[in-house]
C-alpha cells in the first residue's frame, strides 16, 4: 500500500508541474502578443480581452479559457475568467493540424446566438493563446425584447454567448415553464452554470423546478445529473429536490454509502448515512477500530464514539497498557471522565498500582492529579 500511495503521489506532483509549466507558458505568450482592446456600450471603459485553449492529441474537444480585465472609468479593474470544454469542429477556421504544428499564426471564430467570437493569436503543439473580440447579435438581442424579457445590454450578450445561452436554453425553460422574466435571470442561469442538457436531464428523471432560483440553487449546490442517478442506483429515487440539496451539503454521495456497504454494513435509510456524516463517520475509521479487534461495530456506536471523542489512538494507547478488548460503553465512559492511558500511567508511576478501571475513574472524579 505504501509503494502505491508513493506512485499516486508522484503522479499527483508530475501532474501539477506539467501544469503549472503549460500556464507559465501560456502566460508568456499572452504577455508577448499585442494587446488589443474591446470597446463596448459605455466609451469610458475599455476590456482586454484573452483567450487560452489546451488540445490533447488523442480528444476531440478542447478546452478553452476566455479572459476580460476592464478598466473601469473611476480607475478600478474587473476580471472575468471562463472556462469550459467545447468540441473542435466548433471553432471554424482552426484545424487540428494547425493546432498541432510546430508554431502558427491562427484566426478562427466560435459563433453562440448571443454573438460570435474572433480569434486571433498563436498556436503551437496543442497550447494556444492571443485576444478576442466579440461582436453581439443584434436580432438576438432584439427577440429577447420581443419575447418581454427586456433588451440586454452587450455586456449582458457577451455573458450570454460566454456560457452558450441561446435559443435552445430559453425555449427549453419556456417549454417546462419556468418563470423566466428578464435577461438578468438569464444571464444568472449562465454564470451559474445551468446548461440546457442540465435542465433536459432534470426533466427526464421527472424535476419540473419551474422556479429559476431554484434551478440556479441545485447548480450551485453540486446537485448534477450524475449525484442524482448514482443516488437513484442506491434506491434513492425520485428524493424532492430540497432532500438533494440537503444532501449534498452534508457531503452524502454514494462513494461514501458504497464504502459502508463494501465494508459489510447494511443499507440505512438516507437520513441515517446523513446523521452519520455529520458526526464525522468514515470507513476510515471503521478500518481502523477493525485493525483494533472492533469487527462490524453498529452505526449508532460508530456514531457515539466519534461525538464522545473515542479514537482509534485512544484506544491503542490503552491496549498498550493491558486493557484490551473493552466494551464500547467503557471507553466512552473512560473519556467522558477524562481518562487516558497517560492519566493511568502517570498514577501507577506514583504508585497507584493495577487498579481496575473503574477505580481510575473515581480517582479521576475527586481530583486525583496525575502531574
Amino acid at each position: 500500500m505504501a509503494h502505491t500511495a508513493t506512485r499516486i503521489g508522484s503522479a499527483l506532483l508530475n501532474n501539477r508541474l506539467r501544469f503549472l509549466v503549460l500556464i507559465a507558458a501560456l502566460s508568456l505568450l499572452w504577455a508577448c502578443y499585442p494587446i488589443s482592446q474591446v470597446s463596448y456600450s459605455t466609451p469610458q471603459e475599455s476590456t482586454v480581452s484573452q483567450w487560452l485553449i489546451e488540445i490533447k492529441p488523442t480528444e476531440s474537444k478542447a478546452q478553452l479559457t476566455m479572459r476580460t480585465s476592464r478598466q473601469r472609468d473611476n480607475g478600478g479593474f474587473s476580471y472575468n475568467n471562463h472556462g469550459f470544454g467545447i468540441d473542435l469542429n466548433q471553432l471554424s477556421g482552426l484545424t487540428r493540424e494547425q493546432a498541432m504544428g510546430s508554431g502558427s499564426h491562427v484566426q478562427f471564430q466560435l459563433k453562440r446566438d448571443a454573438g460570435t467570437f474572433n480569434f486571433e493569436g498563436w498556436f503551437k503543439e496543442g497550447n494556444g493563446s492571443g485576444h478576442f473580440t466579440f461582436t453581439p447579435n443584434s436580432s438576438f438581442a432584439a427577440d429577447l425584447s420581443r419575447q418581454g424579457l427586456g433588451k440586454p445590454s452587450d455586456d449582458q450578450l457577451l455573458s450570454l454567448a460566454m456560457a452558450d445561452v441561446g435559443f435552445a436554453l430559453i425555449n427549453e425553460l419556456r417549454a417546462q415553464g419556468y418563470d423566466l422574466a428578464t435577461v438578468d435571470q438569464l444571464v444568472k442561469i449562465g454564470d451559474h452554470g445551468v446548461r440546457l442538457d442540465y435542465v433536459q436531464g432534470l426533466k427526464a428523471m421527472g424535476y419540473n423546478l419551474k422556479s429559476v432560483e431554484f434551478l440556479v440553487k441545485m447548480k450551485d449546490h453540486g446537485v448534477s445529473l450524475s449525484f442524482i442517478n448514482e443516488l437513484a442506483a442506491l434506491g434513492f429515487s425520485q428524493l424532492p429536490a430540497e432532500e438533494l440539496i440537503r444532501t449534498r451539503d452534508h457531503g452524502v454521495n454514494a462513494n461514501y454509502i458504497n464504502a459502508f456497504v463494501a465494508a459489510g454494513y447494511s443499507r440505512a435509510t438516507l437520513n441515517d448515512w446523513i446523521t452519520l456524516k455529520d458526526h464525522g463517520v468514515n470507513t476510515e475509521f471503521v478500518s481502523a477500530l477493525k485493525d483494533l479487534g472492533y469487527s462490524r461495530v453498529e452505526l449508532d456506536d460508530l456514531r457515539d464514539m466519534k461525538d464522545h471523542g473515542v479514537s482509534a489512538s485512544f484506544i491503542q494507547e490503552l491496549k498498550a497498557l493491558g486493557y484490551n478488548n473493552l466494551a464500547i460503553e467503557q471507553l466512552i465512559r473512560l473519556k467522558d471522565h477524562g481518562v487516558s492511558a497517560s492519566y493511568i500511567r502517570r498514577l501507577k508511576e506514583k504508585g497507584y498500582g493495577d487498579l481496575p478501571l473503574d477505580e481510575f475513574i473515581r480517582l479521576r472524579d475527586r481530583g486525583t492529579k496525575d502531574e
